[in-house]
């Protein structure tokens, strides 16, 4: 009995070592954590129970039965956060590059089935060279396994994705479909097809950096929601981002203790709203005076910055939060930002999130460039998604919701629960010198008149009143009182219960 305790511990430690000392130390000269490393710092401290740790390879071309590592390239298995359950597989650069086997795929197959069927989130650490080149179109037939489970997974349960070293050709597909991605500066990058092969059918010289490194992902492609410093940074904010969302699609989200007073008065509030109308103000100062403890989760943050988009807890209990931004672009709708938006309001929605939208849009942004690249149709992804959301909704009008922009930005119109705005809100179809030049075109040769116009139009519509004389805004607050308001109001949300016609799924304008 002790030579078969003795014979597992060794072959335990060997399946540890993955690639080997060489290998493990030529990882950490790059910067880079193990594996085994990046769980034990993403799940507690010995919560991770491991699936799998002598599965080997089966290939027998190209010499490759010579070559069987215990683990074939992956860590699987689960462990907690916080306490709370995740399913996480690793995939381990020092063991043929991290390349996907057949083997391989059936392990991380394994651990997202086990937590569909148990409801809990999964996580992928992702460091793998692509397919193993050896297996042919059995390590192609691999990843098709895993996308079809990440098609199945979505909207059951979370799956975030961390990209943590090389994700190149057809292994960008499995964290494309996931709900988050996050990669490491200056040692991750995403793309279908590298430098090289660029280089060769475009003649395009570009590196693997420029061409989907993390700075590319999350400033233009929008492929990215964030990127962190380094390994350690990474697998700290993914724990954090976990305790903000559900295990699954049939459970809330967590609730905290919190230690911020609900009924906290921020009179710092009542002068955020510029007196110039034209002048623009931080649009995140109201979310950190709104958030329990200030904190605030941003997710894609340097993505189409006239749109923020993130998590708050009221009441120790979490809410998604959709805003526009006046100090970028005026904070305009755009193709990006609505894009941005409306991918996370489905995200809340499908995990039972309430959404809280902060509304100071002039319209959508105008141009060539905007209607050639699509406008009508991302902008309807937006107003579709608020449009199906069955979470509470509650919106806060700061100052200008002018045009189409006012339906989409979660209006009354659109199934919002609670629709308030402050006293400097203005409501209207435009504003008012557009308005006045349309309406009084005969006086456009007397500036006299035309500023007595516009003036008119200012005092009749730009305000908040109109609309809440008919009932699109049910209440006027005070700013001060925002956090209250709103709290209170997602608190007499709890019980909502609202469902959409039956359907085998939406057509929405993709």
């Amino acid at each position: 009995m002790t030579d078969i305790l003795e014979e597992l511990k060794a072959r335990r430690e060997t399946a540890r070592l993955g690639g080997g000392e060489k290998r493990i130390a030529a990882q950490h000269a790059k910067g880079k954590l193990t594996a085994r490393e990046r769980i034990d710092l993403l799940l507690d401290a010995d919560s991770f129970e491991e699936f799998d740790m002598f599965v080997a390879h089966r290939c027998t071309d190209f010499g490759m039965e010579k070559q069987r590592p215990y683990g074939d390239g992956v860590v699987t298995g689960w462990g907690t956060i916080n306490g709370r359950q995740v399913y996480v597989f690793s995939q381990d650069f020092t063991v043929f590059g991290g390349s996907l086997s057949e083997t391989h795929a059936q392990k991380i197959c394994k651990i997202m089935d086990m937590a569909m069927q148990n409801g809990a989130p999964v996580i992928g650490l992702n460091d793998s060279g692509g397919a193993r080149i050896q297996e042919g179109v059995a390590s192609l037939a691999g990843y098709a396994e895993v996308f079809q489970r990440n098609v199945m997974a979505s909207g059951v349960v979370p799956q975030i994705s961390v990209i943590m070293g090389p994700c190149a050709g057809g292994a960008v597909y499995s964290p494309a479909m996931t709900d988050f991605i996050f990669m490491v500066k200056d040692s991750s990058y995403m793309f279908v097809t590298g430098p090289d092969v660029v280089k060769t059918v475009t003649n395009e010289v570009v590196t693997a950096e420029e061409l989907g490194g993390a700075s590319t992902h999350t400033k233009k492609s929008s492929v990215a929601d964030g990127a962190f410093e380094n390994d350690v940074e990474a697998m700290a904010e993914v724990r954090r981002l976990v305790d903000f969302l559900p295990l699954n699609n049939r459970e809330k989200p967590p609730v905290r203790p919190f230690f911020d007073d609900v009924n906290r008065i921020e009179t710092s509030l009542d002068t955020l709203i510029p007196d110039n109308a034209n002048s623009p103000y931080d649009m995140k100062e109201l979310i950190l005076k709104i958030a329990d403890e200030g904190d605030f989760y941003e997710i894609q943050e340097d993505f189409a910055k006239n749109m923020i988009t993130g998590f708050i807890r009221l009441e120790g209990q979490s809410v998604g939060v959709v805003a526009n931004q006046p100090l970028v672009l005026a904070g305009c709708l755009d193709i990006d930002s609505s894009r941005k938006a409306a991918r996370f309001v489905r995200f809340c929605d499908a995990f039972e999130i309430p959404i809280l939208t902060l509304v100071d849009v002039p319209g959508f942004l105008p141009g060539t460039s905007q209607e050639y690249g699509g406008v009508i149709k991302h902008g309807a992804k937006l107003l579709f998604a608020y449009g199906e959301a069955t979470v509470p909704k509650v919106t806060v009008i700061t100052r200008k919701a002018y045009g189409g922009a006012y339906d989409v930005m979660s209006s009354k119109h659109l199934r919002g629960d609670f629709n308030y705005a402050w006293p400097t809100a203005e409501i209207a179809v435009m504003g008012a010198k557009g308005a006045t030049e349309i309406i009084h075109r005969a006086d456009l040769g007397d500036a006299e008149k035309i500023a007595k116009h516009t003036k008119d139009y200012e005092d009749r519509f730009a305000n908040p009143f109109i609309a809440a004389e008919r009932g699109f805004i049910d209440e006027v607050i005070q700013p001060r009182s925002t956090r209250r308001r709103v709290a209170r109001a997602f608190a007499s949300l709890r019980g909502k219960k609202l469902q959409n016609p039956w359907k085998k799924h939406d057509n929405i304008p993709l």
